[in-house]
C-alpha cells in the first residue's frame, strides 16, 4: 500500500523553480531516502508530500488525503524532526517533552511523557538540562518529541548531522525498528551509508528527480564501470588518468584509486595505459554509491564536475 503518491510536484519561490515535476510513491514502512547537493530540492519536496509546504503544481494523496485540500489533516499525522536542535536548551529533557505534549494536546500528559521517555531510554536523564547534552542524546530527545503524538509518517532532514557514528547507529537502529512497526520515513542525508540503510533512494539536483530504487537498482541504472588502482605511484596515475578519454572520475580511497566511467571499453584502455606508464597494479572493483552521486551531479541541469 503506497501512503505516498505524488505526482508532477512543482514549487516556485519568485522567479525560481526549486521543485520541477518530482512524481514518486512511498509504501507503508519504507524508509525512503532523499539525496542530492545542498538546494536540489530534497527538503522542499518533503514539505510538499508532508503538507507543510503547498505545491505550485502538481497533485497526489498522502496518508490518504489530498495534499491540496486537506493538508491540515497530514500535519497532524506527521513528526517532523529538523537538521537544528530546536528545543529549549534551559528546560529539561522532561519539560521538553511535556511542553511538546501540550502542543499536541495529549491527555494525561505525564502518562505520554512517562512512556516516551521510557520508549527511548530517556528516563534516568529526565531531569537533565537539554544545554548539557550530547549531540547524540540532544538527536534522541528530538526524535521523541516527534513520535510522542504516534505519527504515521516522520519527517527527518538531515537528522545525524554533527553526532558521532555511535549514535548514527543507534538512531537508525530505531529508525528501522519503527518502520518494521509500520512507521513510513522520509529522510534527507548526505552521508553515503546512511542512504545505503534507506529502502529507496531517490537523487534529486536543482529540482529535477534523477533516479529512484533501491541502492541496488541505482548503482546498476548508472552503468558505470569503476577500476582500483594500487601501488606507490598512484598521485603521477591519478594525474594521467584525469586527461585520458573514457576516464569520467579519479578519486583516491585510502590506498587505492577509483577511476570511474561510463564507457567500460575505453576506460579499461585507458587504466591499463596508465598502470603500464606508472607501474601501478589494476583490477574491475565495485562501483560504489558515492561514484554514481558524483556522475548525476555532474550530469544533472546545471552541475559542475
Amino acid at each position: 500500500m503506497n501512503v505516498i503518491e505524488v505526482h508532477d510536484l512543482v514549487k516556485r519561490f519568485g522567479d525560481k523553480t526549486v521543485v520541477d515535476k518530482v512524481s514518486l510513491a512511498v509504501s507503508q514502512g519504507e524508509i525512503s531516502g532523499f539525496l542530492g547537493p545542498n538546494g536540489s530540492g530534497k527538503t522542499t519536496t518533503i514539505r510538499m508530500m508532508c503538507g507543510l509546504l503547498r505545491p505550485d503544481g502538481g497533485d497526489g494523496r498522502v496518508l490518504g488525503y489530498d495534499i491540496l485540500g486537506e493538508s491540515a489533516r497530514i500535519k497532524r499525522e506527521v513528526g517532523y524532526m529538523t537538521q537544528r536542535f530546536s528545543f529549549y536548551e534551559d528546560l529539561s529533557i522532561e519539560e521538553n517533552l511535556t511542553f511538546v505534549a501540550r502542543l499536541y494536546g495529549l491527555s494525561p500528559v505525564k502518562a505520554h511523557v512517562d512512556a516516551t521517555l521510557g520508549d527511548l531510554g530517556l528516563t534516568a536523564r529526565r531531569t537533565q538540562l537539554a544545554s548539557h547534552l550530547s549531540g547524540g542524546w540532544k538527536q534522541r530527545l528530538a526524535l521523541a518529541a516527534c513520535i510522542m503524538h504516534d505519527p504515521k509518517l516522520l519527517l527527518l532532514d538531515e537528522p545525524t548531522a554533527g553526532v558521532d557514528p555511535k549514535a548514527r547507529r543507534e538512531f537508525w537502529d530505531e529508525i528501522h525498528q519503527r518502520a518494521s512497526d509500520g512507521l513510513t520515513v522520509l529522510v534527507s542525508t548526505h552521508y553515503m551509508d546512511e542512504a545505503e540503510r534507506c529502502h529507496r533512494i531517490h537523487y534529486l539536483s536543482n529540482g529535477h528527480l534523477l533516479t529512484s530504487g533501491t541502492v541496488g537498482d541505482v548503482v546498476e541504472g548508472a552503468g558505470l564501470t569503476t577500476w582500483l588502482l594500487e601501488g606507490a605511484n598512484l598521485a603521477q596515475a591519478g594525474r594521467l588518468l584525469e586527461a585520458m578519454d573514457g576516464v569520467e572520475q579519479v578519486a583516491p580511497f585510502g590506498l587505492s584509486l577509483h577511476a570511474v566511467g561510463s564507457d567500460a571499453d575505453r576506460l579499461g584502455r585507458a587504466v591499463r595505459e596508465v598502470a603500464r606508464k606508472t607501474g601501478v597494479s589494476a583490477r574491475k572493483g565495485e562501483t560504489s554509491l558515492e561514484d554514481v552521486f558524483i556522475q548525476l551531479m555532474g550530469k544533472s541541469p546545471g552541475g559542475q564536475r
